[in-house]
């Protein structure tokens, strides 16, 4: 895990220093390159295995680049400056799990969507598995999610009494802190929740009920309609020549694409 802050600091770094500037179509479409960003910390989405970085939505958006005749400059950094770098047009797109929001689409652009999941409850032993029962509970989040916002939504709206909601910067972090009973439930997509799951046999974990589904989508910077474009037309032909399913199966042995 030292290798993988290292590495993201050393990116943070880098980007800071040098300016990458908003590229239109044309423009990505001649260097031959695809410079897209990614969280790189959650599994079995996008993570390293070792100094590898892989994944369903690496391996994914890899394939969709292949099918615009492009390659991937992978950036990798923390999961809550994604979309602001975007917004600064330090990379092309984000691949990251992004739920997709009103309030996200208002200052970037989402792809079609490339799977559908949603936010499930989490705990020891399965103590905790319906919404009514966070009243009184201690909440683990992941910062800069949809999934942050709207249990902090639940908890001020008094719809249920939530003692506290904790974020973290890496959902890794907010499962250990359930593990450790620093926090009574950790919050995460599904999919994340079946792979930890499964890996950590004798934790104990248990998943309860979804909190709200998402449909997640690549982000793109706001107006790139070239680009935007492009990448839907490639998703769909990844998605209708087996690709996608073959992927799909490969990491979840199930299709995960959105049915509605």
């Amino acid at each position: 895990m030292k290798v993988v802050r290292a590495v993201l600091a050393g990116v943070c770094v880098a980007l800071a220093a040098t300016g990458v500037q908003a590229r239109p179509w044309a423009d990505i479409q001649k260097s031959g390159t695809l410079i897209a960003a990614t969280g790189g910390d959650l599994k079995p989405f996008n993570y390293f295995e070792g100094k590898k970085l892989t994944g369903f939505e690496i391996e994914l958006a890899e394939a969709i680049a292949q099918k615009m005749g492009l390659k991937v400059e992978w950036k990798v950094l923390s999961f809550d400056s994604l979309l602001a770098g975007l917004q600064r047009d330090r990379w092309d797109m984000a691949v990251s799990s992004h739920g997709i929001t009103e309030e996200r689409a208002k200052v970037v652009d989402f792809s079609n969507p490339h799977y559908c999941g949603g936010a499930v409850i989490v705990s020891k032993d399965g103590k905790v598995q319906k919404v009514a029962e966070l009243a009184g509970k201690t909440v683990a989040v992941q910062t800069g999610t949809t999934y942050l916002a709207r249990l902090n939504d639940l908890k001020k709206s008094g719809e249920v009494d939530i003692d506290s909601v904790k974020n973290f910067p890496l959902d890794r972090d907010a499962r250990a802190a359930t593990l450790s009973n620093r926090a009574d439930v950790w919050v995460t997509d599904k999919f994340v929740a079946m792979e930890a799951i499964r890996l950590l046999p004798q934790s104990g974990l248990k998943m309860g009920e979804i909190l709200f589904p998402e449909h997640m989508g690549a982000a793109i910077g706001k107006g790139n309609q070239g680009l935007l474009d492009a990448f839907n037309k490639a998703l769909a032909e990844v998605m209708a020549d087996g690709t996608y399913e073959k992927l799909s199966k490969k990491y979840f042995d199930q299709d995960i694409r959105c049915t509605d």
